[in-house]
């Protein structure tokens, strides 16, 4: 008799900023969504798939829920509504270290209807930083009584832990959505080194460029000396930005392909030749048809 196995799609929610991509990548053990020091890094859905024993989690880690101001907003927060569509069960994540904002209140309103359809963890993330964290949770709770409370760090493999059984546990019995020995993501490869280097971009030009930066790979060959070439463009929207990545003697650009190249060696285990060009593509955030061009789903506009 075949053994029953326990699968489900768990999202994860919380205003831009909070950690939801650093638990994402420590629930999975494995690096899927970019994580930066900088809000809205993530901008796209990502499925990250935790495989273990007879249960699958089919994580969908979300951009932060915040108001929109363009064509990349509305197709963000958009992304959020439809993760939420079709899950059996929620982890909104929140800060710690401070107290509940309007955008964690319009992410408590977004779960409202899902009370009592399915369970909604809140997860009190930064624990390890918090000066007032009981507080701070009671604060966030008092937004959506429904979830259920929990505070940890994302960063502590122990308490991370817990958490996964916790999730496994909710699964309700139905076949695996995507088969064990599956990749950890479904992100295509192209999509997630072009991730990783609009991650290290957003590191060094938070300042200068905060939002405008979109990024694309469009070759990938092994050549045969067993190094991995990658062509990858930046797309920025002025000319004046284009200078700013490129930087004095091109020594922006460069630093942020040594950054980029570090990561990928580190997590590939090979050598890696990086191309990088830098693009103008005049007022990407607000063409539904640029975004769509970039890669950001045929559901915008």
């Amino acid at each position: 008799m075949e053994e029953k196995t326990y699968s489900g799609f768990v999202a994860i929610v919380g205003k831009p900023n909070v950690g939801k991509s650093t638990l994402l990548n420590n629930l999975l053990g494995v690096k899927v969504a970019p994580i930066s020091p900088r809000p809205q890094t993530t901008r796209k859905r990502l499925r990250g798939i935790l495989t273990e024993g007879r249960r699958q989690i089919v994580f969908v880690d979300t951009p932060g829920l915040h108001k929109p101001m363009d064509a990349l907003g509305e197709f963000m927060d958009q992304e959020v509504y439809e993760a939420l569509s079709d899950v059996n069960a929620v982890v909104w994540v929140v800060d710690l270290r401070h107290p509940p904002t309007p955008e964690d209140e319009l992410v408590a309103k977004a779960l409202k209807p899902l009370v009592g359809k399915v369970p909604i963890l809140l997860v009190g993330n930064k624990l390890d930083a918090a000066k007032y964290p009981e507080e701070a949770m009671k604060a966030y709770h008092e937004l959506l009584p429904e979830a259920e409370p929990r505070m940890l760090s994302a960063l502590d493999e122990r308490q991370v832990a817990q958490l996964k059984a916790d999730l496994l546990a909710l699964m309700p019995e139905g076949s695996f959505f995507y088969p064990e020995d599956y990749a950890k993501s479904d992100q295509t490869f192209g999509e997630w080194v072009a991730e990783i280097l609009r991650e290290e971009a957003m590191k060094r030009l938070w300042h200068e460029v905060p939002y405008a930066i979109a990024t694309k790979v469009e070759e990938v060959a092994e050549r045969e000396n067993g190094v991995l070439y990658i062509k990858a463009l930046l797309y920025v929207e002025r000319p004046s930005q284009k200078a700013i990545v490129i930087g004095e003697g091109g020594r922006k650009i460069k630093e942020i392909g040594q950054a980029t190249r570090k990561q990928l060696e580190a997590l590939l285990g090979k050598k890696v030749y990086l191309d990088l060009e830098v693009k103008v593509y005049p007022d990407w955030r607000k063409d539904p048809e640029a975004l769509r061009e970039l890669g950001y789903r045929s559901s915008v506009g």
